[in-house]
């Protein structure tokens, strides 16, 4: 449904290096990089994920965002990937049956206090 998504960040180089490192895990790099706007993607070459500096309103309020994960050992990999770069735990890494059979997911806070999920809806 969505072609790409931008958040503004307040503390810029603390979001993207935490965005550089939890995203790799996933097969997603930064992939264009206007200073002050950084587009991520994948293989395709098309950012489909953009951080900005917090250039418009006061404080930002959490969003949650969630990025596919093309397995479990992804959604693991993303997980400690944030947790090394000092994100706070949300979830570990586990199934939610509550959303459906086979969703499994890892919560994280990011820089901005941002809820950021990896997830995969594979069984193992």
């Amino acid at each position: 449904m969505l072609d790409h998504l931008g958040i503004q960040c307040g503390d810029h180089a603390a979001a993207s290096a935490f965005y550089d490192a939890v995203l790799a895990p996933l097969g997603r790099a930064r992939i264009m990089d206007f200073g002050a706007h950084i587009g991520y993607g994948g293989t395709d070459g098309k950012p489909s994920f953009w951080i900005s500096a917090l250039e418009t309103g006061g404080e930002n309020r959490e969003s949650h965002i969630a990025f596919t994960a093309a397995n479990r050992a992804e959604v693991r990999a993303f997980f400690d990937a944030a947790v090394a770069a000092g994100a706070e735990v949300l979830h570990e890494p586990r199934e939610w049956p509550e959303y459906h059979p086979n969703y499994y997911g890892a919560f994280v806070r990011d820089p901005d206090g941002n809820n950021v999920e990896a997830v995969c809806h594979f069984p193992e």
